[in-house]
């Protein structure tokens, strides 16, 4: 043995100990003990070390004698940790108070709108989802070619229906003919509500699994019965039973009522029918549809799948029959009609067909949008966080270094920033949810929404959970990672320097906020061109004190004419004439038309319109060449007023007075009208025909121009109620239906405006944070220069510099990446704006305005510190 080595230590109590130490602290506790008892020796001596080394020993296993847990080396539980962890972090925020503040509220506002988007998203991609069919739901559809282009439509003729449910039974479980119209008059006594409905065959109730409140699902098999909703009933009834009374429906058909269901939600297509009806009643009331053939596209039908059946494959089996039955019909038969499915999955998602019949999507591209928007807005936020708590990385230095010096590891360090991390999301994920509580109706009538939070949905809470995981982990992951990984030695040396390239990332992600802030405000300057140029567009007609009331009652057809009289005799009215649709709508296309000089080839179809004589005189029709109809003229119930549209699409050179045939009947023009905007006011006005043979359907009436129209509804009204009593008054205004062609794209407009707005609040805030950290960082800097005679200006451009070098650089990112998407966004429609230079010029200006207003307070701050005080520590 080496003279030099202490003597072993006896032993029996290391066999004391193997047997009285748990397993896995016999090395540690073992190694101690006898590490100590090798120094005592060397100082003290053998013999004082023996009883030292005894001594030692019986402490420990001491305990073990009177059961009590040894506490010489306690093993911490997680608990400890993170409870120490959320400790130091909470003591983190509370001491950088202002900078706490600018986090949360960042991430806040950031979140906020993410799960207000979330909901959005949710209750779009959740439509129709209502019912419990709706995987095997579908509507069927047709395609049409005229001209080499495809049109799409769902109005089919009237003996497809039977077709289908009775060549395909093992395909369609249910085949439901229906016809949907709006404003329909229900009345109880004098009790009279106009609202929509539909006329549907019986097994509907059952294939959209109504929720019943009254009655059951079976209550249309009867002729005269009606299902109505709660609503309607209690509009209708109030607080009495309405089962077993009889409700009088276009003051034509009785039907009982013999259910009541749950109004249907907000997000299905059918949500807007109050009530539902037998569609045998309809036809027993209108026997003019029985007659129609193949030739006739006018009512919806839809079907219900049996299980496991394929739509596509079902779609190709059933494409031709309406081909096969149109017979020998050339002109028909050109049209080269092919039946398809349209599942009710992708009714309000994908409801766009392109002029090849392809479907391209719909609404879809605005949830894709907004989902993204979502997530750039919290993107925003999360980078905020990370670049305040990168930049107050010297601040962090010297904790940093004493932690690792007493032993913490990196994964320690990491954890310790992770947890500030998702101190900051949890607090701001509350505030979050305060601000969707407290804005959610606000955003709901922005949105034409009803949605609510979702407190009772597990889900919810489980996205709610992955989304705080994610964006703490977002948001905390480069602070955790670069904050751990200082070196002890050079920070507690004070030799520790971050480095001009430790700023880089913070100035890279300056630059994705503020590109993601200048593409959206871009974005939402285009939107909003592009609607004011639709409507700027001219109309062709004048919609200023236009009104219109549909004939919801035979009374309409019988007294139209002392109706008239009546009005003009109020002293408020222009005129007054009738139309076979609104003046905003085109609602049928027929063929059948030939012309000198027509190709044999050409696949000719035109929008028809019936109207009287008056109709152009009330609408403001404005001519291009001849005149408008005449009652004085008993001929011109064989002509023609046509579109410049029509003119062009025919080519004549001089339309006023040429023979058109209608299935071989003659009609002469008497005359062209400028084209009148009647459908999409993003795309050209269709060839259109109007004359004076056919159903009228509407009333429209011109208010004077000189008569308000507050003072004219009064004495209108009371005319309606004098000679038609049987009707209610209901009647809307041209120029606010003219204004609803527009509101899905207001609407995407004004969010996009919002958001915008909102990611660059998100933005400056950041940007303000910085601007202060760096003018706190160059305190002493700018007092020396101060002191050598740098003027509140030079100090300005000298902090202020190199943030608004980031938001050039940021709009220079930003400028081919917004034109990129607006242009394609654009190509869908034809009358469509252009994308012209000052919209970037504007929004680049705007964007760096905006940062000089955040930057320069900071800035002019610290240049008007006086120096004496900046320096006195030196």
């Amino acid at each position: 043995m080496n003279p030099n080595q202490p003597p072993p230590p006896p032993n029996w109590p290391d066999r004391l100990l193997n047997w009285l130490v748990a397993p896995h602290l016999r090395e540690e506790v073992l190694g101690d003990i006898h590490e100590r008892y090798a120094l005592r020796v060397q100082r003290l001596g053998e013999r004082k070390a023996r009883r030292t080394y005894w001594r030692e020993v019986l402490a420990y296993v001491r305990p073990r004698f009177i059961k009590r847990k040894p506490q010489a080396y306690p093993n911490p539980l997680i608990t400890d940790m993170l409870r120490n962890y959320i400790k130091t972090a909470w003591r983190h925020l509370a001491k950088n108070k202002g900078y706490s503040f600018i986090n949360i509220s960042g991430l806040a506002v950031g979140m906020a709108v993410a799960i207000s988007i979330g909901l959005w998203v949710w209750d779009e991609l959740s439509f129709d989802r209502y019912h419990e069919n709706y995987d095997r739901i579908v509507q069927v559809a047709q395609h049409g070619t005229v001209n080499g282009e495809t049109w799409t439509g769902s109005s089919l003729p009237y003996p497809l229906g039977t077709e289908l449910k009775t060549k395909y039974p093992n395909d369609f479980k249910r085949v439901l003919k229906a016809w949907r119209i709006q404003d329909h008059i229900l009345a109880v006594g004098d009790n009279k509500l106009s609202i929509t409905g539909e006329f549907i065959e019986s097994e509907a109730p059952d294939m959209l699994t109504l929720d019943m409140l009254k009655g059951t699902r079976a209550g249309l098999q009867e002729l005269n019965s009606i299902l109505l909703s709660a609503s309607a009933a209690k509009a209708l009834f109030g607080d009495a039973d309405p089962m077993g009374k009889v409700v009088k429906i276009n003051n034509a058909m009785d039907a009982k009522v013999t259910g009541v269901y749950q109004d249907l939600p907000h997000n299905t297509e059918f949500h807007q029918v109050k009530f539902f009806a037998p569609w045998n009643l309809y036809v027993s009331a209108n026997t003019w549809i029985k007659e129609q053939s193949w030739f006739n596209n006018f009512i919806q039908t839809y079907a219900e799948l049996q299980p496991n059946v394929d739509v596509d494959k079902l779609s190709a089996k059933i494409k031709d029959i309406k081909h096969k039955n149109l017979g020998d019909n050339k002109e028909q038969l050109a049209f080269n009609f092919q039946i398809f499915l349209h599942p009710m999955s992708k009714w309000h998602l994908y409801s766009d067909f392109d002029k090849q019949g392809n479907n391209n999507g719909g609404f879809i591209q605005y949830v894709w949008l907004f989902s993204i928007i979502g997530a750039f807005v919290l993107l925003l936020a999360c980078i905020n966080f990370m670049n305040l708590s990168t930049a107050r990385s010297d601040k962090r230095a010297k904790e940093v270094g004493i932690r690792k010096a007493v032993g913490s590891v990196r994964r320690q360090l990491i954890g310790q920033f992770f947890s500030e991390s998702f101190l900051v999301v949890i607090l701001a994920f509350g505030v979050a949810i305060g601000l969707v509580a407290l804005t959610i109706n606000w955003f709901n009538q922005l949105a034409d929404k009803q949605m609510t939070i979702l407190w009772e949905n597990p889900y919810f809470w489980l996205f709610s959970l992955c989304f705080i995981l994610i964006t703490g982990l977002l948001a905390g992951s480069y602070p955790a990672l670069y904050l751990s990984g200082f070196q002890p030695i050079k920070v507690l040396k004070g030799t520790f320097r971050v480095g001009r390239l430790a700023a880089i990332p913070r100035k890279v992600l300056v630059v994705v906020q503020f590109a993601v802030s200048v593409t959206l405000i871009i974005g939402t300057i285009i939107v909003y061109r592009q609607i004011q140029y639709a409507k700027n567009r001219p109309v062709g007609y004048n919609r200023e004190g236009l009104l219109q009331v549909r004939m919801a009652a035979d009374d309409f057809y019988t007294k139209f004419d002392v109706l008239r009289q009546e009005l003009k005799n109020t002293g408020v009215v222009f005129e007054t004439a009738q139309s076979a649709s609104r003046a905003t709508e085109l609602w049928s296309n027929n063929g059948g038309f030939e012309w000198t000089g027509k190709d044999p080839s050409l696949q000719a179809d035109f929008g028809t319109l019936t109207v009287s004589p008056e109709y152009g005189k009330t609408v403001g029709w404005q001519f291009v060449a001849g005149r408008d109809f005449s009652r004085d003229f008993a001929s011109d119930s064989a002509g023609f007023v046509v579109n410049e549209a029509a003119v062009k699409f025919m080519g004549l050179q001089k339309p006023v007075g040429e023979i058109i045939r209608r299935d071989g009947q003659p009609f002469r023009i008497v005359g062209v009208i400028k084209d009148m905007v009647m459908t999409s006011p993003f795309e050209p006005v269709h060839p259109t025909i109007f004359f004076l043979r056919g159903p009228l359907n509407w009333i429209n009436i011109k208010i004077k121009p000189n008569v308000a129209a507050s003072d004219a509804l009064p004495k209108i009204e009371s005319v309606f109620k004098k000679v038609i009593p049987s009707v209610p008054f209901d009647y809307d205004f041209v120029d606010q239906e003219y204004a609803e062609k527009f509101e899905a794209e207001e609407r995407i407009g004004t969010l996009a405006g919002i958001f915008a707005a909102l990611a660059i609040f998100i933005s400056c805030l950041g940007l303000f944070g910085l601007a202060s950290f760096v003018a706190e960082q160059r305190t002493k800097e700018i007092g020396v220069r101060k002191v050598l005679g740098a003027s509140v200006f030079n100090l300005w451009r000298l902090l202020s510099k190199d943030f608004v070098l980031l938001v050039i650089v940021a709009f220079v990112i930003a400028t081919p990446i917004a034109w990129y998407f607006l242009n394609n966004w654009l190509q869908k429609y034809t009358y469509r704006t252009d994308i012209s230079w000052w919209i970037f010029a504007v929004a680049g200006g705007g964007a760096l305005l905006i940062t000089l207003l955040t930057v320069s307070y900071q800035a002019i701050k610290a240049a008007l510190v006086n120096p004496v005080k900046s320096l006195r520590s030196e």
